[in-house]
């Protein structure tokens, strides 16, 4: 799918989206402990939430000390973000090509926002993350694994949007090539079973800047 498709689907479900994902609440205790690690990184420091929603995770990363800075392609979703979190800059913006100077921050979070990504895609994704990082920054991103393109648009569809959205699951090998090929290299990985209402393994990734 192309960001136009993408945005114009999120555009369309912002707020039934919104609506149903205010908090943490999908997410399970051990991949959150992985990005409670990622924030005692960067307490008191600048952090990017890299297609942020609706910014259920603003409020997040502020409750650990950090300083977040959100940003989406879609301006449905960011209307969302500052309308439910208002204490927070928002802004619409592509995460291949970050509205930043070189530097700005000293983290980045790709909370599940790389997973519309095709392949060709992911590089210049992780380029521009590393170019708005300052010197040994982190990357945090999550996604679910797999080596496979699903289409996921069924629950949107359930609730009357007429929307197709593609999912593009990768291996945490995949993905840790991605990162060190944009000059971030590993420094911890997660993978856990499927939740009983997920379908896929899902796999959490924190990096460092070279």
């Amino acid at each position: 799918m192309s960001e136009d498709s993408v945005r114009a689907v999120y555009d369309q479900v912002a707020d039934d989206y919104a609506d149903r994902f205010r908090s943490t609440g999908p997410e399970q205790p051990v991949e959150l402990a992985v990005l409670a690690h990622f924030t005692t990184l960067l307490a008191g420091r600048d952090v990017l939430d890299a297609g942020c929603g609706a910014g259920r995770m603003l409020p997040v990363l502020a409750a650990a000390g950090c300083r977040p800075v959100g940003v989406d392609l879609s301006p449905g979703m960011v209307r969302r973000a500052r309308q439910d979190h208002p204490g927070f800059p928002t802004a619409v913006a592509s995460t291949t090509a970050l509205p930043f100077a070189d530097g700005s921050f000293d983290g980045v979070l790709c909370w599940y926002s790389t997973i519309h990504t095709p392949r060709a895609g992911l590089g210049t994704v992780l380029t521009e993350a590393r170019r708005v990082l300052r010197p040994a920054g982190h990357v945090l991103l999550a996604f679910q694994v797999g080596d496979a393109v699903r289409e996921v648009g069924q629950g949107y569809r359930r609730l009357g949007h007429d929307v197709e959205l593609h999912r593009h699951d990768r291996t945490p090998d995949e993905v840790a090539g991605a990162l060190r090929s944009a000059g971030v290299a590993e420094v911890a990985r997660l993978v856990r079973a499927p939740a009983p209402q997920e379908r896929t393994a899902q796999a959490v990734l924190v990096a460092r800047s070279c």
